[in-house]
C-alpha cells in the first residue's frame, strides 16, 4: 500500500473525485481539511489548496509535512496554449516552469530559478504509468504556471514558444517546485478547460469546468490503480 496526496486548486475539481470514493476520516490543520480514502488499496489523502502558487505551495508543504506521502499527484483543469492540444483533452506534465518567474536582468533566461534552473522534472516512475495506460487524447510535455489566467492569445502563444509549453494553469510548477526541495516524487495532469484558440476563455472555462474536471479524474483513477 502506498500513501498518495493529491492536491486541487478547487473544489469543484475536488468534487469530481469526491463523487467516487468513500471518505474514511478528515483532518483540519490550520484551514485546510485532508480527505483519507482508499483508492485501488493505496491510502489516498485528498485536499484542496486554493488558487495560484502561493497558496499551493504551502498546501504542498503542509501535506508532506502533516501526512508524509510516498507521491503527490496534482489534479485540474488548464487552458490550452498549442494548436496540438484540444478542449477536453490532457496533458501529463513531464517538466513544469514558472513562466512568470524572471529575473532575466541578472542574465537568466526567463523561468530561471536560481537552485532549480527553468524546468522541474517530474517523477518519471508516474510519467510511466501514465504511459502504460495507453489513453487517446493525452499529451506529454511542458505545462507552464504563473499567477495569471491567460486568456489573450498572443500572450499564451508567447508562453508557449518560449518553453515548448501544452498548456498553463496556476499552481502545477509550485507543487512541483516544492515536491523537489522536499525529494517528493511527483506528478502533475490537467484537463483542459478552455484554449487561446476557441473563442471566450472565460465562457469555455465555466462551461468545461465539470466536464475536463471529471474526465481527468477518471484518469487520475487509472492511473492510482498502476502505483503498487
Amino acid at each position: 500500500m502506498k500513501k498518495i496526496g493529491i492536491i486541487f486548486a478547487m473544489r469543484e475539481e475536488l468534487d469530481e473525485l469526491l463523487k467516487s470514493v468513500s471518505i474514511s476520516r478528515e483532518t483540519t490543520v490550520y484551514d485546510v481539511t485532508f480527505y483519507e480514502c482508499l483508492i485501488n488499496d493505496n491510502r489516498c489523502i485528498l485536499t484542496e489548496s486554493g488558487v495560484g502558487k502561493v497558496n499551493s505551495s504551502r498546501v504542498t508543504q503542509l501535506l508532506i509535512d502533516k501526512m508524509n506521502p510516498d507521491y503527490i499527484i496534482n489534479v485540474g483543469v488548464a487552458g490550452s496554449i498549442s494548436k496540438n492540444v484540444l478542449l477536453k483533452d490532457i496533458v501529463v506534465g513531464t517538466k513544469m516552469v514558472e513562466h512568470d518567474f524572471d529575473i532575466t536582468e541578472f542574465n537568466h533566461e526567463k523561468g530561471f530559478i536560481p537552485g532549480i534552473g527553468i524546468y522541474i522534472n517530474n517523477s518519471n516512475e508516474l510519467i510511466d504509468i501514465c504511459k502504460s495506460i495507453n489513453e487517446k487524447d493525452v499529451h506529454f510535455g511542458v505545462i507552464a504556471s504563473g499567477d495569471k489566467f491567460i486568456t489573450d492569445k498572443k500572450e499564451g502563444e508567447m508562453i508557449s514558444q518560449a518553453f515548448d509549453g501544452l498548456c498553463v494553469e496556476m499552481e502545477g510548477a509550485s507543487i512541483s517546485h516544492v515536491c523537489f526541495l522536499c525529494a517528493t516524487p511527483c506528478l502533475i495532469i490537467r484537463g483542459i478547460s478552455d484554449s487561446i484558440y476557441k473563442g471566450n476563455s472565460k465562457e469555455t472555462y465555466d462551461n468545461l469546468l465539470s466536464e475536463s474536471s471529471n474526465k481527468v479524474c477518471d484518469y487520475l483513477l487509472k492511473i492510482i490503480g498502476r502505483i503498487k
